[in-house]
Order: structure tokens, then sequence, then C-alpha cells
């Protein structure tokens, strides 16, 4: 017999497929249509991530991880002149990678003692329940699977404890504009007025510098954007030939915008949980979306979605920032 835990995790899981298929079937009937990025992350996506965030062509963990290593402390005293104790909370928590200097230094001087990771990855979640205990010590992991904004809800009941929020590593350019400053703004109801925000910019550069992060040489984006589809074959029953879609990443220098798609490379049907989708020959799949930002912008959106800026800090090149922001 189930027990009442084991009930209430399967209903979970089953409530996410089910969510999962009605937003792959909505995308693929829009025009143009898409996939929710979102979805990259299963266990087999989380594992080429960790091999893209090692290319050589992918700068920006590199330079968010110059920030994190040798600004630590500097963070941490600007955190603690507006939040001397608080609880951590991270949007797309992956590895902890990035955070683990942070966390290691917020315990080692006692601003926090509890660290809420948020990931749609239900792997990731244990991964890190398990792992992160035994690297530091006297951390207490909570952590939360979930949609962003329910499960940083979930954090808010569980301790009424002032909030300093992490979203890293450029995920805010998974937003165009205009839903970024949605996405902020709804972040921004979830928090309390001196609550704070660590968010993760890609800064605007050399337009072959960027294109060249999302098409390595090694051709493993490529596989971690086809993975989608094989991850609707393995969980929506899904019959998509992925050898009959490519890869195709783009950059506008004017708008900032870099965009990823998967083109049909002939006309075919596809089912999904019973559903017939049908692409044209050379049809788009509209992916992914990493908008990069020039500093104004970021102040605006900062501005615009109910927040002041703080503190920057740049990595050497002055390519990527981490910004400080705080609830007004």
């Amino acid at each position: 017999m189930r027990t009442a835990l084991a009930y209430h995790n399967t209903t979970i899981v089953e409530k996410q497929l089910l969510v999962f298929e009605k937003d792959v079937l909505e995308g693929l009937r829009e025009v143009p249509k898409r996939l929710h990025s979102k979805y990259f992350y299963d266990a087999t996506g989380d594992a080429l991530f960790q091999q893209i965030m090692h290319c050589q062509e992918y700068y920006l963990t590199r330079c968010e991880m110059d920030i994190l290593r040798g600004q630590t402390e500097q963070i941490v005293r600007a955190i603690r002149r507006q939040a001397p104790v608080f609880d951590l909370v991270e949007l797309g928590a992956g590895d902890a990678s990035k955070s683990f200097y942070l966390l290691k230094e917020l315990l080692r001087t006692g601003a926090i003692d509890t660290y809420f990771p948020i990931d749609i990855s239900r792997n990731i979640i244990a991964q890190l329940q398990q792992s992160l205990p035994v690297k530091l010590p006297g951390l207490q992991v909570t952590g939360l699977n979930g949609e962003y904004m329910d499960m940083l809800q979930a954090a808010g009941q569980i301790t009424g404890r002032q909030k300093v929020v992490m979203f890293m590593g450029s995920s805010i350019g998974n937003f165009t504009p205009a839903e970024a400053v949605q996405f902020c703004a709804k972040l921004r109801q979830q928090l309390q007025p001196g609550d704070m925000l660590m968010i993760g910019f890609d800064l605007r550069k050399n337009p072959k510098t960027i294109l060249d992060a999302y098409n390595d040489k090694a051709g493993i984006t490529r596989a971690f954007n086809l993975n989608l589809l094989e991850r609707i074959n393995r969980e929506l029953d899904g019959n998509f030939d992925v050898s009959q879609f490519e890869h195709y990443p783009t950059y506008d220098p004017l708008t900032g915008a870099c965009k990823s798609f998967l083109i049909s490379q002939k006309e075919q049907a596809v089912e999904i949980a019973g559903q017939t989708v049908r692409f044209g020959a050379n049809e788009p799949i509209f992916m992914e979306i990493s908008q990069k930002y020039t500093v104004e912008e970021i102040n605006e959106l900062a501005s615009r979605s109910g927040f002041r800026p703080v503190e920057f800090f740049y990595d050497s090149k002055r390519w990527f920032t981490d910004v400080l922001w705080q609830c007004r």
C-alpha cells in the first residue's frame, strides 16, 4: 500500500506531466511554433548543460564564476549592509556551482543557515539535498521542485525571515525584454520591501563572440536543443525523428536578441500524446531566446519592475554583470 506521502508525490509528478503535455501541444500549434526552454532540463538536459558550461565558446559561466570567486566578500558585505540575517533562495539553482562560493561565505559569517534551491528539475533538487549538506556542514537545504513563483511563495510560507533571491547565469535572458519586465514584476509581488535580488545579465559585446556561445563546434548545444524533442518522445509518447531537425542559432546586434531554432528538414507529421502535429519543410520551432543587455537597459528593467539597483559586480572583461537589486 502506498503511503500518503508517496501518493502525494505521485500526484505532483502526474500534474507536472499534464502541464508539460499542455504546454508542448499549445506551443506547437502556435504560429510560429515554439517550445518552452524551461523544459530543456530533464536528467539528460541537465547533464548536457553541464557540458555546455565547460565549452570553450560558452563564456557566460566563466565570466560569472570570475565574479563569484573573486568578489564574494564584497558581494556579501553589500548584501549584509541591507540584510544582516536572511534566507537565501535561488531560482533555477542547477548544480549550485555558482552559488557555492556565496553560500560558503554567508555560512561562515552567520548571515544564513537555510538555503532554498528552486528548480523545475526533480533530479537537480534531489542531488542538491544530498550533496550540499556534506560540502557545507551546518547548511540547511530545503529544496523546492516546481515553478518559480509557486515555489517562492512556498518558501515565504515556510519562514517569514527577510529574503535574498538569486537568479543567476543570465537566466533573465530567457525572456524577451517585455516578458522580463512582467517576470520581475511578478517576482517583486512575492517579496517584501527590503528583500533583495541578485540577478545575472549577459552584456552586449562582439556579435561573433555571442553567436559562437550558442553554436559550439562540438555540437553540444545542438544536442541540448534536440534533447527536448527526445524528452517529448520519452514522456509524451512522441515519435519525433530528431535527425530531421537542424539546430539554427541567430543573433541580432541591434536588439540584443540571440535566438535558437530547430528547423524541420522536410514536410512531416509527428504524433504527441495521441495528437498529430504537422510541420512544413524548413518550418522553424522557436526554442530559446538569450537576451543581451546594456547597463542602461538593466537599470530601466529594475525601475519598471519595482526594484532599485544597489551595486553592479563585473567580471574582468566586463562581459557579464551580477547586479544586486532591492525591493522598493
